[in-house]
């Protein structure tokens, strides 16, 4: 997540430890020798230390190699910079660079614009980036355009972001075989666009019980109980002050629901055993209540550092013994080496979802889960892989019966941290989706959670018109009633001939291809039954079978449908038209000055995938097509562009580039009817000419 000045708690050492705890200046027995690594991911709570001031600045002239030679101020700036401190180095960049643009140098624009993302000031994140990218494009590597680009976002410029996504993806082929955010730009638009126009039907309210510092991590604690993690003063650290922020350690606090007014009463530390003079946060519970797991710096009676000095983040277990939290006992799968943290049990209390940087992890920090044994014991950790994981941060895990949701800046969203969610089934994890406005924004967005029986969740938010910093926000949706379910019949013909089909494999999934719900096959009279779909829902129906093209349709699930699916055949894909071999599936329709591959046109343009798959020697070429409307010029670079859309997608579908010997655009120049410029049409037969066509070149 973007670090920022209120709460680089979990994000320095667990997301550059998790916003990390940092240590302040209560103990000078842990301010000397200790460094960190503020590149190596960690989360929203970590620690780290404070070197003595003088050996900190003299290591950093010693390492620094710069034959520029730095001015006081921005040598005072690197000096902050280096400590973490970066809202006061943010000050003394401003203050150098407001010199001149003789200044502007590579590394003191780089600086000046991540010393502001690390505070999420993106307004001035985003000034620097943008003079950076301006002047030195080509220097600019995957994270400085990964910054620039949520600055983007950050500041709600997406259409640049996108244009900078681009370069970013890019950027990591060169770079790396890693994952990327998206690889065709027209996904890359169409998917934000959808992201920006999701908008759930529900409003989210900021907690009466927040205060000007950071509040964040609600986690359900019984029937009517919430445990959350709090900055907030009480008797125990008013006088234990973290510099980096000025802020009290975090706390673990409990209180009631006040599901009425969507607040929380009367809110109390949770326990001594529990709560120690460094940060815990992110608690969870088991189903019964009686055991807890929490986040704390590595800490029992003394702190613990690895080699390099770093205190890393830990997990830790306590059981109520006659109604009180026993001493704490970290968890086996912990390290002195790595940070483990974010522990989220899942409802049946037999799995616990965490976040580490441990080895094998994908990104900079992943998320994990180990299966609580019979026996007391754990599980080996098991990474939930790259469906879930990027090479970025995914944070805040939180599992309901058949979903995990989490946090991330890997995956596309709209800012800093988003919170996603992936469908669980068989134990895979269905490809992830963003939760969406106005659960999301363009800041970050966090330790979601949500009451399956009532509708009620939460989740925090450092968006515009809080508290201070990090605000707990709530929210009430529509709890699902009870609906009838049905059965749909269905018969499977071939299209020509109306042969029924027998042995053709139906799916059905939900409307969002998440989750498969049924898998069927036809009998011998061609029929097929699905069983125990909800009245009113929205499905989609999948066929296949050897010879023919693969056929997808959206239903909504009403008493006694019967549906009748027609088959076409393979070979029937391949026609003649004037002497030329073409491919030719239902027309490939774009919208009026778009070249993005709509929904119908990508089920389209999979009949032809098959039909390249089915013929593994041929080869074709793309030729797309405008209407009339709009400059002659201009036409011509749209087509060009839908060709490039139509050969990128049936490349990404596994087909060879080899096998499309071009793709083309001739813009307006061959009409299908008389809509030319000038004449009127209506906008169906103008879209008779937004096409793309496919000749066979090479059988």
């Amino acid at each position: 997540m973007a670090m920022k000045k209120h709460n680089l708690f979990f994000y320095i050492l667990f997301g550059i430890s998790f916003v990390h705890m940092a240590l302040g200046q209560e103990d000078e027995r842990f301010q000397q020798n200790v460094t960190i690594d503020a590149d190596r991911p960690i989360s929203r709570i970590e620690i780290f230390y404070d070197e003595d001031d003088k050996a900190v600045e003299e290591e950093t002239k010693a390492k620094r190699k710069d034959p520029v030679n730095k001015s006081k101020l921005v040598q005072k700036a690197d000096y902050f910079f280096d400590k973490m401190w970066y809202a006061k180095a943010a000050e003394y960049y401003e203050m150098a660079l407001a010199k001149g643009t003789e200044t502007y140098t590579f590394s003191l624009l780089e600086r000046a614009g991540d010393a502001h993302y690390y505070t999420t000031n993106m307004d001035r994140a985003h000034h620097w980036y943008s003079i950076l990218y301006d002047r030195y494009d080509e220097q600019m590597d995957s994270e400085n355009l990964f910054r620039y680009m949520n600055a983007l976002k950050g500041t709600g410029k997406y259409s640049r972001s996108k244009r900078i996504a681009r370069l970013y993806n890019r950027t990591m082929d060169a770079e790396s075989s890693a994952e990327k955010i998206q690889t065709s730009p027209d996904v890359l638009e169409s998917r934000l666009d959808e992201i920006l126009n999701t908008k759930r039907n529900l409003k989210v309210y900021n907690l009466p019980i927040n205060s000007k510092y950071s509040d964040f991590g609600p986690t359900f604690y019984g029937d009517k109980g919430v445990v959350f993690a709090s900055a907030r003063e009480n008797k125990s650290n008013k006088s234990k002050i973290d510099r980096r922020n000025n802020q009290p350690f975090l706390d673990l606090y409990t209180a009631e629901i006040d599901s009425i007014l969507m607040d929380f009463k009367n809110p109390a530390r949770i326990s001594d055993e529990v709560n120690s003079k460094f940060h815990e946060a992110g608690a969870t519970f088991s189903p019964d209540g009686e055991t807890m797991f929490f986040t704390r710096n590595n800490y029992k009676r003394k702190l613990k550092r690895d080699k390099k000095g770093i205190n890393h983040l830990k997990i830790y277990r306590s059981q109520k013994v006659d109604g009180e939290w026993s001493e704490v006992q970290e968890v086996p799968f912990n390290s002195d080496s790595y940070s483990t943290g974010h522990p989220a049990m899942s409802p049946d209390g037999k799995r616990l979802y965490f976040v580490s940087d441990m080895p094998g992890s994908i990104g900079k920090t992943d998320i994990f889960y180990v299966d609580l044994l019979e026996s007391g014991g754990y599980s080996s950790p098991v990474n939930l892989g790259p469906e879930v994981n990027t090479v970025e941060r995914e944070m805040f895990p939180f599992a309901t019966t058949d979903r995990v949701y989490f946090s991330s800046d890997g995956h596309l969203g709209l800012g800093g941290l988003d919170i996603f969610y992936a469908q669980i089934s068989d134990e895979q994890f269905s490809k992830v989706k963003n939760a969406g406005r106005p659960i999301n924004s363009n800041k970050d967005d966090f330790s979601y959670v949500f009451q399956e029986n009532t509708g009620l969740g939460y989740f925090a938010s450092n968006r515009d018109g809080g508290k201070g910093d990090d605000d707990i926000y709530g929210f009430r949706d529509a709890v699902p009633v009870a609906t009838k379910m049905f059965q749909i019949t269905g018969t499977v013909k071939d299209e020509i001939s109306k042969d029924v089909l027998s042995g053709v494999e139906v799916e059905i999934w939900n409307e969002t291809e998440e989750e498969l719900i049924t898998r069927v096959q036809t009998d011998e009279e061609g029929k097929f039954v699905l069983d125990q779909l909800e009245d009113g829902q929205q499905y989609i129906v999948k066929t296949k079978t050897n010879f023919y093209v693969d056929n997808q349709q959206t239903i909504i699930a009403r008493e006694n449908t019967d549906l009748e699916i027609a088959l076409q055949k393979m070979e029937d894909l391949i026609v003649e038209e004037e002497g030329v071999l073409k491919l030719k599936p239902n027309n490939i329709y774009f919208d009026f000055d778009k070249s993005v591959i709509r929904d119908d046109a990508s089920l389209e343009l999979d009949k032809l995938v098959d039909a390249l798959r089915e013929h593994p020697d041929m080869v074709i070429k793309i030729e797309s097509h405008t209407d009339a409307r709009g400059n002659m010029h201009y036409n011509k670079k749209l087509s060009d562009r839908r060709a490039k859309a139509s050969r990128d997608y049936i490349i990404s579908q596994g087909i060879d580039a080899s096998r499309i010997e071009s793709a083309i655009g001739y813009g307006e120049e061959t009409l299908l009817n008389g809509c030319v410029y000038g004449v009127e049409c209506s906008e169906e037969e103008h879209e008779l000419n937004r096409r793309s066509e496919f000749i066979i070149v090479k059988m």
